[in-house]
């Protein structure tokens, strides 16, 4: 695949027009206007970090942006995920993100992929691209970009959120500059990785730092300014602060010479061999049973209760994975349980987990369902 670059460089009357705010900066100006033009934006994932950092680098005029999703808009998506709105909801991502930005800027040209990176397709994707600007919200995704960006000489502008608090960075933006390993050399345990539905987002958070996200990426283009290469830069919405970290390159890490195998590396390829004997079961199989024998049959939501209000599997009963773990409501689990099977679920299959590690504790044997309630609604 070529390198992705506009075939017109000028400037349309209507142009001039659009962009007359840039123009007036001496720092931009037409020679700056006309770099964003032609160059060329991968944006990985277009969801609370993706929406901001795709809306206003078309608005900002870049010529071409790619797009790599494989998700459909969910209603929980739109109290952040600004690019898609209401009637989105149930569409692919990438689509409903591709009809904004042509309504936001038509001199902008959107190319699509709809599907996950991996390691088959991340250096074809990529490499076409001028800069990389990752909107993911894991660690397989980001270790992956990473890699994949320093073997292709590919800037990398990371984003990351939760809760309250963001961070934002340049990595690898020359040959000093450090890559995201210099950050984390190595990911945390996945038990410490909640995500959003999990832990919970303010709505604000993913604009702000996909806000500077975009701020990096039209500096870069166009030459101008101080980059966040070689620092951390961390937002406290609570606090309303922000704070910087200095981050060098680690000139006697192991190099990066190939793409290696992320899900293994991260961890979650697998589990520890305590969680490896539990016991699981596909969702259309948890279907047949609960259908035919409803009586013999119980089915364990751990989630919270607010998400169980939002979403919950007919006939499931509520008990938080926090209210077994403190043991809040193991008697009542276990008067459940009498000559009954019990079955556990989440969200994706990590809560779940933890539910059933501490039910076995407890003298109670339960069989998790495979990819949680998110198996459940595609089966």
């Amino acid at each position: 695949m070529k390198s992705i670059k506009a075939n017109n460089m000028q400037l349309s009357p209507e142009e001039f027009a659009r962009y007359s705010r840039h123009l007036s900066l001496p720092e931009i100006g037409i020679k700056g206007q006309k770099k964003l033009k032609g160059s060329s934006v991968l944006c990985i994932g277009c969801g609370g970090l993706g929406s901001p950092v795709l809306i206003y680098l078309a608005a900002a005029g870049i010529g071409n942006l790619g797009i790599v999703d494989n998700d459909l808009v969910e209603e929980s998506n739109l109290q952040r995920q600004i690019i898609h709105t209401h009637k989105s909801i149930g569409k692919s991502k990438i689509e409903s993100a591709r009809s904004r930005i042509i309504d936001i800027n038509p001199y902008c040209k959107v190319t699509i992929f709809s599907e996950l990176l991996n390691n088959e397709n991340a250096l074809e994707i990529i490499k076409p691209y001028d800069l990389v600007c990752d909107c993911t919200d894991n660690f397989e995704s980001r270790y992956l970009i990473n890699d994949a960006c320093v073997l292709l000489g590919k800037p990398y502008i990371y984003g990351a959120i939760s809760k309250f608090e963001g961070q934002a960075s340049v990595f690898n933006l020359d040959k000093d500059s450090p890559n995201f390993r210099d950050l984390i050399p190595q990911p945390p345990s996945m038990d410490l990785l909640p995500s959003c539905s999990e832990s919970g987002v303010i709505g604000v958070l993913p604009g702000i730092i996909g806000l500077i996200q975009a701020t990096e990426i039209i500096k870069i283009i166009a030459g101008i300014g101080t980059t966040l290469s070689g620092r951390i830069l961390i937002f406290n919405a609570l606090e309303m602060k922000f704070k910087e970290l200095k981050l060098k390159k680690d000139y006697a890490a192991k190099p990066i010479t190939e793409l290696i195998d992320y899900k293994d590396f991260c961890g979650s390829s697998g589990v520890t061999k305590v969680e490896d004997s539990i016991k699981s079961i596909s969702a259309k199989k948890l279907r047949v049973l609960l259908e035919d024998n409803p009586n013999k049959n119980i089915l364990l939501d751990v989630r919270t209760e607010e998400e169980f209000k939002l979403n919950a599997i007919k006939g499931s009963i509520l008990v938080p994975l926090k209210n077994i773990q403190n043991g809040q409501e193991i008697d009542k689990i276990r008067k459940l349980a009498s000559n009954k099977n019990i079955f556990v679920h989440c969200k994706t299959g990590k809560r779940s987990r933890k539910a059933i590690l501490s039910l076995r504790s407890n003298g109670i044997d339960a069989v998790n369902l495979e990819g949680g309630i998110n198996s459940w609604n595609e089966s």
